[in-house]
């Protein structure tokens, strides 16, 4: 394992103790560290993963259905294309500190892509999968309940923050730009900082490992900040 943190701290982070620590041990293994470890039985997460994706999918649209009786079939179908888009599902493992426990082969261990969305939110499909398989949908519920349909509203937010933020300043008549303010890191592994400003004043900066996910970052504290006001 290259991780260097005990799977209890996750479990214990999840508040879920799997019966089959393999469940758990495939669901943080990428494909690059199985290509590298002797053990033939051992799996990467691409199946739990497809699996888990199809259980998020009708717990997240069970819960919209029941929650909202009078909304409308496409609009339940973009609420949960919100919350279950790779942006909102690697927030909701940050939550759980997820990226720290990713299992990779030393060149993507290198390259820091335990800190890729595309990489981080198939691991936490996988952890969903690897719940379902331990204990049914019960539990599996139980944790999309719990780390992904909580906070409904702001996660939502999140997926369309620049939209939403453009309506704003159209609306308002401000000027609103993007620029990069930052980067720091070898070529392999860049860090950007991105920051939003209205009328030509700065009004939140976010660094992500893209320019695009640090936007939309800094696109959703700035509104956050908004709310507040």
């Amino acid at each position: 394992m290259n991780n260097k943190y005990p799977l209890g701290r996750l479990e214990k982070n999840i508040g879920y103790k799997f019966k089959d620590r393999e469940l758990l041990l495939t669901a943080l293994t990428h494909s690059s560290l199985k290509n590298e470890v002797e053990d033939e039985s051992r799996d990467d997460y691409e199946r739990q993963e497809y699996l888990g994706d199809a259980v998020l999918e009708l717990v997240s649209s069970e819960f919209i259905y029941h929650k909202y009786p009078e909304m409308r079939e496409g609009e339940m179908t973009k609420l949960r294309a919100s919350l279950v888009c790779e942006p909102s599902l690697t927030q909701c493992a940050k939550d759980i500190d997820l990226p720290d426990f990713i299992m990779l082969g030393k060149g993507e261990d290198r390259q820091d892509s335990r800190h890729k969305d595309s990489i981080v939110s198939d691991v936490f499909e996988a952890l969903i999968g690897g719940i379902y398989l331990d204990a049914g949908l019960t539990e599996a519920k139980k944790f999309i309940e719990r780390f992904v349909l909580d906070d409904m509203e702001n996660r939502a937010l999140f997926h369309d923050s620049k939209t939403q933020l453009q309506n704003i300043a159209q609306a308002e008549g401000w000027e609103l730009e993007y620029e990069l303010v930052g980067e720091s890191g070898p070529e392999h592994m860049k860090r950007f900082t991105m920051a939003v400003k209205i009328n030509g004043e700065e009004i939140s900066r976010k660094t992500g490992s893209s320019k695009k996910g640090a936007a939309q970052e800094a696109a959703y504290d700035a509104l956050v900040r908004m709310r507040k006001i």
